[in-house]
C-alpha cells in the first residue's frame, strides 16, 4: 500500500444520524466537458455546489432549489444543462454553468436515486424508488416511454455512447439492457451485482466502456464483470484486493483505465488491457462517487461524509494518459427512440455538442440507419475483422470467442438464438409522404405534396391545423380546423383531405377522419375508430381512401366513408400513395440483410377494378432507407432512397426501376426533400446539412432540379448528350404506351401527335450531335449505329452532309448506303400495307405509323389529316424539350450542327405547309374515310394524276406503330 494521502474538504454537511447499515449519505461528483467546473451533491443537502477547481478555496456557487436532499446529478455532454433528482421526488434542469433555475421537467411518487443524460443531451432518463424508468425528452418536458421491468430501486443508469441501448441496475442487484427504439428489455441479468438492502449511502451502479462495447458491473466477488454489449455474455472480470464489494466504478476517457472504490475504504486504479490494479489509496470513509477529469490525469473524488478532493497523477507517467487516444464516435447514430431519432452532428473526441435544439434535427429517420450489430457466432470472423477499429482491446476479444465457442460445444441452442434475435438489424419505420417529424411548439408538415400542404402547430391540448394550395386560383379555401385528436398523418389530393393518428387512451384508439372540400350536402365528414388497431400509413384517390393499420390490413373506403375492401398484405407496411384509380403501398417484403440493407416490396392497386397492377422488390442503394414514395404528375411510381437517388418505375425490361436522378452528383452540403416531379424535373425543398427536413416557418422554397441518369464518364466526353438520348428514348416510350392505353380505350390518340413529333424531332437533333462528337473522337463505327437510330429521312441526309464537310467520305458512304436500305424497307412496308378495293379502283394506301408517308413517285402522292382544333388538349406539358447541351462542338461543327437546326426547322415548316395545303384539297374532296393509327390519322392518298378519290365507306383501317419506324419523311 502506497502511503499517499489525497487532501480532502467539506463540501457538504454530513448527516446527523445513520441511514440505514452505514454512517453517512450518498455523494454525487461530475465534471463539465471542459473541466472547467465540478458539481457535487448530497443526500443530506438539498443544495447543489459548483466549484471552481483552479481556485478550490473560494467559495462555490450553490444552488437551492429543492426542499430534500439532492441524490442524483447529470449534466449534458455539451455542459450546457445540469439535472438533479431528489428525495423530495422532483427532477430539476438548470443552465449550465450559470446555475439558472428552469423547470421542474418531471415528479415521481418516491425518491429519486438515478439520472443519465444520452449523448446527444436531447433525453434525460431519470430512475428511483419507483422502480420505472422514466425517458424525458430535453426539449419539451414531455415523457417519452416509461420502462417498467425492475423489481427493486433503481440505483444506476447508463446510455451507451452509441445511443442504442439503456442499462439499468436496481438494488437487488439485478442489470437490465434495454432497446432504446422499442423499449424492449433485451437481457436481464438477475444477481449478477451486490444487494445493497437498506444501505442509501452507497448505490449499485454501472457504465460503459468509451467505446460503448462493454458494461462494467460490480460483482458478487469483491470484483468488476464485463459484459459484451449486444449479447450480455461476460467477458472478464478484474479481481485484485478489494476485501469487500465494489460500490462505485468510473472509466478513464479513454478507457484504457477503470478506477473502482469498496466498501472497504479503497480506491483502486486498474489497467483494463492487464487486468490488474496499478495504484491505490485508502481512505477514512466510504468514497461513494468519483469521476475522472475529461482534460488531464486527475481523479475527483467524494466520500459519503461530503468531503470531496483531487486525485492528481492518477496515472503514472511513465504510462499512457488516461486522455489520449479517446474513442471518436463520430459515426452518424440513432439515438434509437423514435420520439428522438436524430441525425448527430460529428463529434470531437470530447463530445462536444451544440445546444440541445439539435436533438429534434433529423426525426425523421429511421432506426435502419442504426449500426449494424454483431451477429454472434455465426459471424466472428466478421466481428473480428469488421469492428476492429473499435477495439482496444484484443484479448477481450480473444477471450468472448473463446466464451462463444464453449457455448457452442455445449450446444445452447436457446441462448444463440436469443443472440441471434438481439443483433439483428432493425427493420424501417412506416412512414408518411411529405410528413414531418412534430415539433413541440412548431409547425410540422402533416402532408407536402405537389397539390398544397397540410400544416399543424399543437396548442393547450389541441392542434391548430390549416390546408394550403400552392394554386391559390383553382384550390378551394378551406377553412382551418381544430384537432383534437393529435392526428400525425394526412394525405391531400383536389377532392379532399384524410387525417390519422397513433393510438391513445385506455381503449388503444386510433381515429382515422376524411374531410372533403366540395359537397352538395351538409356534415360530409366522416371519421372511423380503430381499437387497438394503429394506423400506419393513409392515402387518398378518385373517390377513395385507403388506410394501413399495425395488423398489416389494407382498409378502403369510398368518398362518403362506407367500407369497402379489407385486404390483408404480406408483411408490415412502410409507406403507401396513391394517384387516382392507383394505390402503391410499399412494405417490408423479409428482415434485413446482416449488410443492414432494407428488403422492401411494391405493390400496386387498381382501386376502380379491384386488381392488382404491379408487384416487384423495391430497390434502394445499399444502406440507405426509403425516404419518399409517390407519383409523378404523369403517374409514373417514384422512389427516393436516403442516399439521394430517385427512381422511376418503367415497363422496359419486364418492369424495372430506372435511377433518374443521385444527390451526389449535387452540392455536397445539401440535403433533398423531395414533394414530387413530372417528366423532366425534380420538385424538392433544399435542405442545408445536417437539415434533413424543412422548417414551416418561413415558408419553404420549392426547388426544380433537372433529371438526369447517372451516366459513366464517356470517351467522347459528351455525358450530357448521352443523357438526353436516355431521356428522350424514355419519353418516347412513355408516350407510344399511352397511345396504346388510349386507342384499347376506344380513344382519340391524336392529341399527342405532335408530343411525339416533337421529341422525336428533339431526338435526332441529339443524335447528330452525339455523330459529330463521334466523328471528332474517331468513333466511326458507333456513328453507324447512331444514324441508324434516325427518324426523319430529312435527318439522315443531314447527317451525310455533316460527314462529308467533315471529309470523311467512307463515312458518308455508308450513310448512303443506310439511306437506301432504309427506303428499300419502307417500300417493302408500303407495299404490304397496301389494301385493294373492293370494286376494282386503285389502291388505296395506308400509313399506319407514321405523320408523314413516303410514297412512289408514280402513282400517289401524300396528304397529313389536320388534326382537329377541338380535339383535347393536356392540361399541362407532359414534356419539355431539352435545351441545347452546354458541350457544342468547335469549329467547322458548330457550322454544320447549324445546318442540322436548320434542317430540323424546314422539316417542321413543310409539315405546316402540307397541312394548309391538304385542308384545302381535303374540303374539294368531300367525304373521306379515316384510318385510325397509334399516331395522327392520314387522309387516304390521292392519285397523281388528279384522279378521284373512291369513297371507301365507313369502315376504319386500325393497325399498330411499328417499334423503330423510318419516322416523317418529306415530300419533295
Amino acid at each position: 500500500m502506497k502511503v499517499r494521502s489525497v487532501k480532502l474538504r467539506e463540501a457538504h454537511k454530513a448527516s446527523s444520524s445513520s441511514n440505514g447499515r452505514g454512517g453517512g449519505s450518498f455523494c454525487s461528483v461530475v465534471w463539465d466537458q471542459q473541466a472547467h467546473h465540478l458539481v457535487t451533491a448530497s443526500a443530506s443537502d438539498p443544495s447543489i455546489s459548483i466549484h471552481d477547481p483552479l481556485l478550490p478555496s473560494s467559495a462555490p456557487r450553490i444552488l437551492r432549489h429543492h426542499r430534500d436532499g439532492v441524490t442524483a446529478i447529470a449534466i449534458s455532454p455539451n455542459s450546457t444543462c445540469l439535472a438533479s433528482g431528489s428525495i423530495d421526488h422532483s427532477v430539476k434542469l438548470y443552465k449550465f454553468p450559470g446555475g439558472e433555475f428552469e423547470t421542474n421537467i418531471t415528479r415521481f411518487t418516491l425518491p429519486i436515486r438515478a439520472l443519465a443524460f444520452n449523448r446527444s443531451g436531447s433525453m434525460l432518463a431519470a430512475a428511483g424508488d419507483d422502480e420505472g424508468i422514466k425517458l424525458i425528452n430535453t426539449i419539451d418536458g414531455s415523457i417519452a416511454r416509461v420502462l417498467k421491468g425492475h423489481k427493486g430501486p433503481v440505483t444506476g443508469l447508463a446510455f451507451d455512447p452509441k445511443s442504442e441501448y439503456l442499462a439499468s441496475v436496481d438494488s437487488t442487484g439485478t442489470v437490465i439492457f434495454w432497446e432504446l427504439q422499442s423499449g424492449v428489455a433485451l437481457h436481464t441479468l438477475k444477481g449478477v451485482a451486490p444487494d445493497i438492502g437498506l444501505d442509501l449511502s452507497i448505490m449499485n451502479v454501472i457504465s460503459w466502456s468509451p467505446d460503448g462495447e462493454t458494461l462494467a458491473v460490480p460483482g458478487l466477488r469483491n470484483d468488476v464483470v464485463m459484459y459484451d454489449r449486444d449479447t450480455a455474455e461476460k467477458l472478464f472480470t478484474l479481481r485484485g484486493d478489494h476485501i469487500q464489494p465494489i460500490c462505485f466504478l468510473s472509466w478513464s476517457p479513454n478507457g484504457k483505465y477503470l478506477a473502482t472504490s469498496g466498501l472497504d475504504r479503497q480506491v483502486l486504479i486498474w489497467d483494463v488491457d492487464r487486468k490488474q490494479d496499478i495504484d491505490r489509496q485508502k481512505f477514512d470513509d466510504k468514497i461513494c462517487c468519483m469521476a475522472w477529469k475529461p482534460i488531464g490525469n486527475a481523479l475527483a473524488i467524494i466520500d459519503v461524509m461530503g468531503k470531496y478532493g483531487m486525485w492528481e497523477s492518477v496515472v503514472p507517467s511513465s504510462m499512457k494518459s488516461p486522455t489520449e487516444d479517446i474513442p471518436n464516435l463520430n459515426s452518424k447514430n440513432s439515438n434509437g427512440l423514435l420520439f428522438f431519432d436524430e441525425e448527430e452532428e460529428d463529434l470531437s473526441a470530447s463530445g462536444s455538442l451544440s445546444d440541445l435544439g439539435e436533438g429534434s434535427h433529423g426525426e425523421s429517420e429511421p432506426p435502419s440507419r442504426k449500426r449494424l450489430r454483431k451477429q454472434s457466432a455465426y459471424e466472428e470472423n466478421f466481428e473480428e475483422n469488421g469492428n476492429d477499429e473499435w477495439s482496444l482491446r484484443p484479448k477481450v476479444e480473444s477471450r468472448k470467442k473463446a466464451n462463444r465457442v464453449e457455448k457452442e460445444s455445449l450446444n445452447n441452442r436457446n441462448e444463440g438464438l436469443r443472440s441471434i434475435t438481439s443483433a439483428r438489424p432493425k427493420m424501417q419505420e412506416s412512414f408518411q409522404p411529405g410528413a414531418t417529424p412534430v415539433q413541440p411548439g412548431k409547425r410540422s408538415f402533416l402532408c407536402y405534396n405537389m397539390v398544397g400542404s397540410i400544416t399543424t402547430i399543437e396548442h393547450d391540448g389541441y392542434s391548430h391545423i390549416e390546408i394550403d394550395f400552392h394554386d391559390t386560383g383553382s384550390g378551394p379555401r378551406v377553412p382551418s380546423m381544430t384537432d383534437h385528436f393529435g392526428f400525425t398523418m394526412a394525405a391531400l389530393n383536389e377532392n379532399g383531405s384524410i387525417f390519422a393518428n397513433p393510438c391513445k387512451g385506455e381503449k388503444s384508439m386510433s381515429t382515422l377522419m376524411y374531410r372533403p372540400f366540395s359537397t352538395w350536402a351538409n356534415n360530409s365528414e366522416w371519421s372511423m375508430r380503430l381499437e387497438g388497431e394503429e394506423v400506419k400509413a393513409v392515402a387518398l384517390g378518385t373517390a377513395w381512401v385507403a388506410a394501413i393499420t399495425s395488423f398489416n390490413f389494407l382498409r378502403i373506403f369510398s368518398e362518403s366513408g362506407l367500407q369497402r375492401h379489407i385486404l390483408s398484405l404480406n408483411g408490415p407496411v412502410v409507406t403507401a400513395s396513391g394517384f387516382k384509380d392507383e394505390l402503391a403501398i410499399v412494405t417490408h417484403a423479409c428482415d434485413c440483410l446482416p449488410s443492414n440493407d432494407q428488403m422492401l416490396e411494391f405493390t400496386v392497386f387498381n382501386i376502380s377494378t379491384g386488381t392488382q397492377s404491379l408487384k416487384g422488390h423495391l430497390p434502394l442503394t445499399p444502406g440507405s432507407h426509403l425516404a419518399w414514395f409517390g407519383f409523378s404528375e404523369e403517374g409514373q411510381l417514384s422512389s427516393y432512397d436516403s442516399k439521394g437517388v430517385l427512381r422511376v418505375y418503367t415497363s422496359q425490361y419486364g418492369g424495372s426501376w430506372l435511377p433518374l436522378f443521385s444527390a451526389s452528383k449535387e452540392k455536397s452540403d445539401e440535403n433533398y426533400w423531395v414533394v414530387g416531379l413530372n417528366a423532366s424535373k425534380l420538385f424538392c425543398i433544399v435542405c442545408k446539412k445536417p437539415d434533413l427536413f424543412p422548417q414551416v416557418m418561413p415558408k419553404p422554397v420549392l426547388s426544380l432540379l433537372n433529371l438526369s441518369f447517372p451516366v459513366a464518364s464517356s470517351d467522347l466526353g459528351a455525358e450530357a448528350l448521352e443523357n438526353e438520348f436516355i431521356l428522350n428514348n424514355m419519353h418516347l416510350l412513355q408516350i407510344q404506351k399511352r397511345m396504346e392505353e388510349m386507342a384499347g380505350a376506344g380513344l382519340d390518340t391524336t392529341s399527342l401527335d405532335d408530343e411525339a413529333f416533337n421529341t422525336e424531332a428533339a431526338q435526332d437533333r441529339c443524335i447528330l450531335r452525339l455523330i459529330a462528337s463521334c466523328c471528332n473522337g474517331d468513333k466511326l463505327v458507333r456513328a453507324i449505329e447512331l444514324v441508324k437510330l434516325l427518324s426523319l429521312e430529312k435527318s439522315v441526309k443531314g447527317a451525310i452532309k455533316l460527314v462529308t464537310a467533315l471529309k470523311l467520305p467512307n463515312l458518308a458512304e455508308r450513310f448512303n448506303s443506310v439511306l437506301e436500305e432504309r427506303l428499300l424497307n419502307e417500300a417493302k412496308t408500303m407495299k404490304q400495307t397496301t389494301l385493294p378495293s373492293t370494286s376494282g379502283d386503285a389502291p388505296v394506301m395506308a400509313n399506319v405509323a407514321v405523320g408523314k408517308t413516303l410514297v412512289t413517285s408514280e402513282t400517289i402522292k401524300t396528304s397529313e389529316t389536320v388534326i382537329s382544333s377541338s380535339s383535347p388538349k393536356l392540361t399541362a406539358p407532359l414534356f419539355t424539350k431539352k435545351a441545347k447541351s452546354q458541350e457544342g462542338a468547335k469549329g467547322g461543327i458548330k457550322k454544320t450542327e447549324q445546318k442540322q437546326t436548320t434542317l430540323l426547322d424546314d422539316i417542321d415548316k413543310e409539315k405546316k405547309v402540307d397541312e394548309v395545303k391538304n385542308a384545302g384539297e381535303a374540303s374539294k374532296i368531300g367525304e373521306m374515310s379515316q384510318i385510325q393509327t397509334d399516331r395522327p390519322s392520314n387522309s387516304f392518298t390521292k392519285s397523281s394524276n388528279k384522279q378521284e378519290v373512291k369513297k371507301v365507306g365507313e369502315n376504319q383501317l386500325q393497325s399498330h406503330r411499328p417499334s423503330n419506324p423510318f419516322l416523317k419523311s418529306s415530300v419533295k
